[in-house]
């Protein structure tokens, strides 16, 4: 095994596949950013709001007003560089910086695939993706290169592995495979699709939906590293993200970006035939293949580096068996573990504030500091309510309450179940602590799911 290991570390590959996942990547994160600007979220999400929630540990990551439109600027215009090998450690490392920067300042948008740029982000910056086929390789011959060390190539394949493997696991689970749950209750909504509109209704097409989904999520990333299946394996790539889009537009780019992602798994020959239509397609000079190696001792800082990313990306998924109760309904360890599309769940909190010296209470309207979205995400996720409850006694303390306590009824449903409580009852929120032991304050479910 020592040796097989030795092996693959000290093995060359052809650099054409990393060159196109960077200029795909590149691509559809500028699209992306484009898109999130045009739809006027940069306002609503990170200017409006009085009130952001930041992740435990990062409450130092402040809004900066109207300056965020600089910050997606940067990032727009780092996805362009990156895209076409300009500046290439710079830009890397300006995007990896002012993305990771934007999805740190409120938990309430996040999303698996933002998590999943910024680590794609972080390893762009330590791999050399535009030693062929970029510009910087254009204008410096000594920059080209044909062939790198093949982890380089790995590290992005093995990512991917891991978000697609933590997946399937995350689907075995009673409520995905023996209840059809979430899909059950959410495809029904889709009737107005064209040739599925009539079938959505159908029990069956839920738990085909759900099996399928556990299984492509379980075996694709294997059948992407094997050289014999990969041809078979690619169309169901296409078909799962393809259709993904359709059914749940919500989700927003992450059929995309996983599609496109895929490509990393292409061999040399096939992304060397994708770099030639590039070619025609942007009209530039025609790829030259030196042959040169990328020197491996420019990389051995790298090496350990993305040992302990990925030892904490293999961690941090696990995380949740620390915890007692029931994942989906604490979310204990339930982010960055690539849970997608797992639960429906909604809530109503009533939050009242009272001053335990004069006896003067106050119910809160959540809509007077919270737009639609963060009430929405609030009301049903025990931390963001614990946060919430913490502005409003600070907030009712510079209003003259003297010893503000802060309690809330939050009623949360978790795949069509009956609501109950999700906080105990007579919990004074503002006593109540963040960080990373268990919270005791959150009510037990009433319900089994079984599984990972």
């Amino acid at each position: 095994m020592s040796f097989s290991l030795r092996e693959y570390i000290n093995e060359s590959v052809h650099v054409a596949p990393l060159a196109v996942f960077r200029i795909l990547f590149g691509a559809i994160i500028f699209i992306s950013l484009v898109r999130f600007w045009l739809l006027g979220w940069i306002e609503d999400f990170y200017i409006k709001p009085q009130l952001h929630f930041p992740f435990y540990g990062f409450e130092f990551v402040k809004p900066i007003g109207s300056y965020i439109y600089i910050i997606f600027a940067i990032a727009a215009l780092s996805a362009l560089f990156i895209l076409a090998g300009y500046k290439y450690r710079l830009a890397t490392a300006a995007f990896f910086l002012s993305f990771t920067y934007i999805e740190l300042i409120d938990k309430t948008y996040y999303l698996n695939h933002y998590y999943f740029v910024s680590l794609v982000g972080f390893i762009l910056l330590l791999v050399p993706a535009s030693s062929f086929f970029s510009v910087d390789a254009s204008r410096n011959p000594e920059k080209e290169y044909t062939y790198v060390p093949r982890w380089t190539v790995g590290s992005i394949r093995l990512m991917l592995c891991l978000v697609y493997f933590f997946a399937g696991i995350a689907k075995l689970n009673s409520d995905w495979l023996l209840e059809a749950l979430p899909l059950k209750i959410w495809l029904p909504s889709k009737y107005d699709l064209p040739i599925f509109g009539p079938l959505v209704d159908e029990i069956w097409l839920a738990y085909l939906f759900s099996w399928f989904g556990a299984f492509y999520d379980l075996f694709i990333w294997i059948f992407l590293l094997n050289r014999k299946t990969r041809p078979y394996a690619f169309p169901f790539v296409i078909i799962f993200h393809v259709f993904t889009a359709i059914f749940f537009p919500a989700i927003g780019m992450f059929p995309y970006i996983m599609l496109l992602s895929s490509l990393i798994f292409l061999d040399a020959r096939a992304a060397l035939y994708l770099l030639k239509l590039f070619k025609k397609l942007l009209k530039i000079r025609g790829i030259s293949t030196p042959g040169r190696i990328y020197p491996i001792q420019k990389l051995l800082i790298i090496k350990p580096l993305l040992v302990i990313f990925f030892s904490i990306q293999i961690l941090t998924p696990v995380r949740y068996l620390l915890y007692p109760g029931e994942l989906f309904w604490s979310e204990e360890g339930f982010r960055f573990s690539w849970r997608v599309m797992l639960m429906e769940k909604a809530g109503m909190a009533t939050f009242t504030v009272k001053d335990s010296l004069t006896e003067r209470s106050v119910l809160v309207n959540n809509s007077s500091f919270l737009n639609p979205t963060q009430e929405k995400q609030m009301s049903f996720q025990p931390d963001m309510i614990l946060q919430f409850a913490h502005f409003l006694g600070d907030y009712y303390k510079k209003k003259g309450f003297s010893r503000p306590q802060v309690f809330v009824e939050s009623y949360v449903t978790l795949n069509g179940r009956p609501g109950q409580a999700i906080i105990i009852p007579h919990t004074d929120l503002y006593k109540q602590k963040e960080d990373f032991s268990h919270k005791d304050w959150i009510a037990r479910y009433n319900h089994d799911i079984k599984g990972f």
